[in-house]
């Protein structure tokens, strides 16, 4: 059938899509002939005559849910992470920036304290660190586990060089620009964690437990980080790479005989370090002075001495933040690092004291429940590593403030001041987040 018949003029207005008169229509076929000669309707910006934009706005809308959905859905990295174990290092770290403030301007006096600032600074990159680690397949650390090895032995090595400076009769520290410093051992510990899970995971087809070859090639290869450890000297890393390397053997179901002879070894290896003397006197000292603290108060024991005073004078609910008579005069010494748990037994007393305890007991059960959790033999050892790791440095920290332990200068994760041990300890949640992340869908 031939279409409606239209004058030249209403089919040129039509094509160009100018005003169709409707006096040039006749009937409904030419109306609809008419209509489809008229071009695409064109958004003038997003503000068009029908709705002014909405279903502009409407788009962003629904983009910017998409892009939430993605972030915050079922199947998306957060929603996979765990939560408690965050929250209590959140916790952990905010106490940590109270108590810094309190021991570094207990008067506040300053409009705005360095070591407040610092603090603030390297927690908020820590975090950073920990999301970007936390967002990886764990078995892709195993692929970094050699650059992490490598990067920590040349920092190592370069604390060795005139670039080291000397803190505390350590040369354990590199300086940087802006007052700012780095410390390599505190990245030798996840050194540690990595590569050893690494080659005691690498069990032979048919093997329940590494082979006595991959338990010789992981003590190698970690002896190497641990030998410049010993040369800084810096004593309390060193014990608790040892703790980390020991430890993780004995998890990765070694032979009962073969972990007697690392033992054994061990012991022989303390014993000979004795007898040859290489250690220095103020180390032998710390290690000794523990145990009778008040026989020199004024020389090995003052730190210890000072600092159980300042925890006992706490009482039970302590003198009040930026009240500690004993922290305003500073007669604890590094009480911002090392000594921060003396800060937190004065001024919070021992109900504060004892929220730290369980805040990181909070963070050691958590990341128990990952290892057990793990879907493999490295992702198990790698959590088990961090959790042994956050275990002895906080029972020595804690232990060096109330007198039990020897003062080996390591700091309490997460509360005490340092960029390099709030750096690590991040990373090292990152790790458990993870092994969390690709746990076994059969956990309990």
């Amino acid at each position: 059938m031939a279409g409606p018949k239209l004058s030249g003029a209403t089919r040129r207005r039509a094509a160009t899509g100018s005003v169709v008169n409707r006096a040039d229509f006749r009937g409904p076929a030419a109306r609809d002939a008419a209509y489809r000669g008229l071009p695409p309707i064109r958004s003038l910006g997003g503000r068009d005559r029908i709705g002014f934009g909405r279903s502009s706005r409407r788009g962003v809308w629904r983009r910017l849910l998409d892009i939430g959905g993605r972030i915050f859905g079922r199947g998306s990295p957060l929603r996979q992470m765990d939560w408690i174990l965050l929250a209590a290092v959140l916790a952990l770290a905010a106490i940590g920036v109270m108590l810094i403030w309190a021991s570094t301007d207990p008067n506040r006096t300053s409009a705005a304290d360095p070591f407040l600032t610092k603090q603030v600074v390297s927690l908020g990159i820590g975090l950073a660190l920990m999301a970007a680690v936390s967002m990886l397949d764990y078995r892709q650390l195993k692929l970094y586990s050699p650059i992490v090895l490598t990067v920590s032995c040349l920092g190592l090595l370069a604390v060795l060089t005139p670039l080291g400076s000397v803190v505390n009769g350590a040369k354990s520290w590199i300086s940087l620009p802006g007052g700012f410093q780095i410390e390599p051992s505190e990245y030798a510990k996840l050194s540690i964690i990595l590569v050893g899970a690494m080659i005691l995971s690498n069990v032979p087809p048919g093997e329940q437990r590494p082979s006595v070859r991959a338990v010789a090639k992981a003590i190698g290869l970690c002896a190497i980080p641990l030998v410049l450890v010993v040369a800084e000297p810096d004593l309390g890393v060193t014990i608790l790479m040892l703790a980390l390397l020991i430890g993780m053997i004995a998890l990765s179901g070694v032979k009962l005989r073969w972990l007697c002879v690392l033992v054994v070894v061990g012991v022989a290896g303390l014993v000979a370090v004795s007898e040859l003397h290489l250690l220095k006197s103020y180390q032998v000292s710390r290690l000794t002075s523990f145990l009778h603290p008040s026989a020199d108060p004024r020389g090995t024991g003052y730190s210890a001495y000072q600092s159980k005073i300042a925890i006992g004078s706490g009482g039970l609910r302590g003198s009040g933040l930026f009240h500690g008579p004993l922290v305003a005069g500073n007669f604890v010494p590094e009480q911002h690092t090392d000594f921060i748990f003396s800060v937190a037994g004065e001024e919070l007393g021992f109900l504060g004291s004892l929220l730290i305890i369980g805040l990181l007991g909070v963070v050691l059960l958590r990341a128990f429940r990952i290892a057990q959790n793990a879907d493999d033999q490295f992702g198990m050892l790698v959590a088990a590593g961090v959790t042994i790791w956050f275990a002895v440095q906080s029972f020595i920290n804690i232990g060096m403030t109330i007198g039990i332990m020897p003062v080996t200068g390591l700091p309490l994760p997460f509360v005490s001041y340092g960029g390099s041990a709030i750096f690590a300890d991040m990373i090292a949640i990152g790790c458990l987040q993870c092994v969390y992340r690709r746990r076994s869908v059969f956990a309990s």
